[in-house]
């Protein structure tokens, strides 16, 4: 068995949305997903990441040459040589998303060459994993939101998350409108999330916070923008709410300057260097004996149920949700408020036929 890397396969593909959706700070209409193919002696493993199409270049370009011919079965060194084939690029962010496709692929091509399942090798086994239901956008009508509010309860989901924050923190009247509801909606046993993707200002996000506390709301994501570390910590010390963020963090530094500010890590096993990245970073978080959960991208995240300690839950986000099952084949569901990696060997997924649909340049 040749376990040398001999060929990359990268592909770009545009999801549109049923409707056009918006958060807190952002608006869109589609998600992008760029995949990538790692082969070695006939093999392939699979990985993605959820970035802009330039994303596919930087894994040509930069990442491939760097790998080929190397030893498959090498995922740390191979994360340091992108690491520093990208160094006179940045390492972070676009960069980092490409790392982390790669990345993914690598571990599910030492699964799939190994013969186990990825889970298996990761450390963990095919233990379900709690899920939150996710979505809630700030463009939802009440009946909209009323629908997929429903959806969740169907997929046993006991915690649910919705967006606040509205055009950069200018509707908080709607916001706290939206959220006062949400009890109504979702029902008096559901664990109540909301994020802000950074859109409050600090005085305000305290004066939003002190409402949520109110209301028993146990989440407040993002409450100002995940930059300010200082911002953070000081609502965490005056809420009592979880305040949480992480999802764009790429690098163990990047942990390093949040743990001390949240209660509860995110981690982005598509943002912050693939398994490697994610791995890495939880165990800064259980040394700082915080919580991790895992943001979007369920059907990557469920592959490490029991190997992350501290692993609280995964974000069932709506997009990404609809997304994977057309994109890919062996998708792991979601029932009773889990879902369960798989126990074929690697993580089961391969590209489907469907894909062709949505195929993008890039």
């Amino acid at each position: 068995m040749t376990t040398t890397l001999d060929r990359f396969d990268v592909d770009v593909y545009r999801v549109p949305t049923p409707a056009p959706e918006a958060d807190g700070t952002l608006s869109w209409d589609a998600t992008i997903a760029v995949t990538v193919r790692a082969w070695a002696g006939g093999i392939a493993g699979l990985g993605w990441t959820y970035s802009a199409p330039a994303a596919g270049p930087v894994v040509r370009d930069q990442l491939a040459s760097a790998l080929l011919d190397r030893d498959a079965f090498e995922i740390a060194d191979a994360h340091e040589t992108m690491r520093r084939a990208c160094r006179n690029l940045g390492t972070r962010g676009l960069v980092m998303q490409a790392i982390s496709a790669v990345d993914i692929a690598l571990w599910d091509l030492k699964a799939r060459l190994l013969g186990v399942p990825l889970s298996s090798l990761l450390g963990g086994s095919i233990r379900p994993v709690p899920v939150y239901g996710s979505g809630g956008f700030t463009s939802m009508s009440d009946d909209e939101l009323g629908r997929q509010i429903d959806d969740w309860k169907a997929a046993g989901c006991t915690a649910m998350k919705i967006k606040i924050g509205q055009d950069w923190g200018t509707s908080e009247d709607r916001d706290l409108e939206r959220t006062r509801s949400f009890r109504a909606w979702a029902g008096p046993d559901v664990d109540l999330m909301v994020d802000a993707n950074g859109g409050y200002r600090p005085g305000q996000a305290r004066r939003v916070g002190e409402q949520l506390d109110e209301w028993g709301i146990v989440w407040f994501e993002e409450p100002v923008s995940s930059d300010d570390i200082a911002g953070l910590a000081g609502l965490r010390r005056v809420l009592r709410c979880d305040v949480a963020a992480g999802e764009y963090l790429a690098d163990p530094d990047d942990v390093r300057r949040l743990v001390s500010a949240v209660d509860c890590l995110q981690l982005d096993v598509t943002r912050c260097g693939g398994y490697t990245g994610f791995l890495a970073g939880a165990a800064q978080a259980a040394a700082a004996h915080l919580d991790v959960s895992a943001h979007c991208a369920p059907a990557l995240h469920a592959q490490l149920g029991g190997a992350v300690p501290r692993l609280r839950h995964l974000e069932w986000f709506a997009d990404h949700a609809r997304l994977e099952p057309e994109l890919f084949d062996g998708v792991p569901t979601v029932s009773g408020g889990a879902v369960r990696p798989t126990a074929q060997i690697g993580h089961g997924m391969t590209i489907s036929d469907r894909a062709d649909a949505f195929m993008a340049s890039g």
